[in-house]
């Protein structure tokens, strides 16, 4: 049970915390919880029900799918289900960069701007109204819930995304000490910088961990070679994302922690599709999200087929993220979860794949922090990154529109701050990104050579 103070966290600061920002994340929050125990047949009625009343809103606010549907001849009042999507294009990367300011909706107020750089190597920028950030804070909500921890409880981010690293300003610090949560930047993994994790984790003692599965495996697998107790702690869920995770990782966090590992599947540009349950099932937040699996000629397949993520975000009318091609690689499941949850289920989830980068020096770095140098340069349209070795690293990029003669420059330099002066960078300035073994088009760091 929690304690006294997250109970105040979590039922009066933090539910005070939305109202001012104009947010019904409790309310949204409380009605997920009650629809999580529906039978499968009644939360597909109320995404159908949803699916309408966006398409429709859409149609009438957004201009891009104004002359969409109008051109195609789709008709929102005729849509019974999900698989009427099928009449419509898929969402890319590529249609938001050329339709940006036409997939805005012309009422939309307050939109929060978002850039990516992501697993696929393709940078973009798009755009969150309040009802999606809504829904999706109340989805993880329900979901951190679901393991006996809340808001309020000691908690520890392992985290290397400049967007929340950037916004360490006094407000943020009050306001992380208030809710007793404490971010440790995982861009650089040196022994150093590990066990000074490690002891600041053992000090602080959290009910949970929340970050990169490869950056807290890291630091469970050095806690085991020093021989450092963590298992001692009294943490109840170590929740992971924005990477596959993998059972070796699974094993040694839940081995060295003596805690259970809690999946998490989403994204800023996808939003927050799925959590795993203490069952072990990955549900869908189905309220707000419809997933299709695709093959690699874009048609639909049934659960039990290996494919493409396609998600359709019905809380996304600001900005509409309808039929979006994630990238990713997932399988759709047809069983009910012992757990009695009818929320759907996905599995065998491949996710974004990220490794570690290693410095010229020898220093351990989240894989993420080469991404940033090339998502920031504009011309940059797509890239790869491959470090063959402690000395080499070769990037592929494609040339945008904006792309300047001394974005190549930048590049090295960017890079080699990172990785090290020494380091050869051999940019590639390409057509299109080589793919992978595996047909896919992605960002890759590979493991390095000896």
């Amino acid at each position: 049970m929690s304690d006294l103070y997250t109970r105040f966290i979590a039922n009066v600061v933090f539910p005070l915390q939305e109202r001012v920002k104009h947010h019904d994340t409790v309310a949204v929050r409380r009605q997920m919880e009650e629809s999580q125990w529906w039978p499968r047949d009644r939360i597909d009625a109320l995404q159908r029900t949803r699916l309408k009343a966006f398409l429709t809103d859409i149609a009438t606010h957004v201009p891009y799918y104004r002359e969409l549907f109008a051109r195609t001849g789709f008709d929102p009042a005729k849509v019974n289900g999900p698989a009427d999507l099928q009449a419509l294009p898929y969402l890319t990367k590529a249609v938001i960069k050329q339709n940006g300011d036409a997939l805005r909706a012309d009422d939309a107020r307050g939109l929060a701007r978002f850039n990516t750089g992501g697993s696929s190597g393709e940078p973009l920028i798009f755009f969150i109204g309040t009802e999606r950030v809504t829904h999706d804070v109340a989805a993880k909500w329900r979901a951190t819930r679901w393991w006996d921890v809340d808001i309020g409880d000691p908690e520890i981010v392992i985290w290397g995304s400049p967007i929340e690293l950037g916004t360490q300003d006094r407000v943020r610090l009050i306001r992380d000490k208030l809710m007793r949560t404490e971010l440790l930047p995982a861009f650089e993994m040196s022994d150093a910088k590990v066990e000074g994790f490690i002891a600041r984790i053992r000090e602080m003692r959290p009910r949970m961990l929340f970050g990169y599965p490869s950056a807290i495996s890291h630091i469970a697998a050095h806690a085991e070679k020093k021989g450092i107790r963590l298992d001692d702690l009294g943490i109840k869920v170590v929740f992971v994302t924005s990477e596959r995770l993998y059972d070796h990782q699974r094993d040694i966090i839940s081995r060295l922690f003596k805690a259970p590992v809690a999946n998490g599947y989403g994204g800023r540009d996808a939003g927050f599709i799925a959590h795993a349950c203490p069952s072990g099932s990955m549900h869908i937040t189905a309220e707000d999200i419809i997933v299709e699996i695709i093959d690699s000629d874009g048609n639909v397949l049934p659960p039990g087929q290996s494919g493409e993520i396609v998600v359709t975000h019905l809380a996304t009318r600001d900005y509409p993220f309808v039929r979006y091609r994630t990238g990713d690689v997932a399988v759709l499941s047809d069983h009910a979860c012992p757990c009695g949850r009818g929320l759907p289920i996905l599995s065998e989830i491949q996710g974004r794949s990220t490794d570690f980068v290693i410095g010229a020096d020898g220093t351990v770095m989240h894989g993420l922090s080469l991404i940033y140098v090339l998502r920031d340069i504009p011309g940059v349209a797509s890239f790869k990154i491959v470090q063959e070795t402690k000395a080499l690293t070769t990037v592929f990029v494609v040339r945008g529109p904006a792309f300047e003669p001394g974005d190549v420059a930048r590049i090295e330099s960017g890079l080699k701050r990172r990785l090290g002066e020494s380091v050869t960078i051999d940019v590639k300035l390409v057509d299109a990104i080589p793919a992978e073994a595996s047909g896919k088009f992605r960002y890759v760091i590979s493991r390095v050579a000896a």
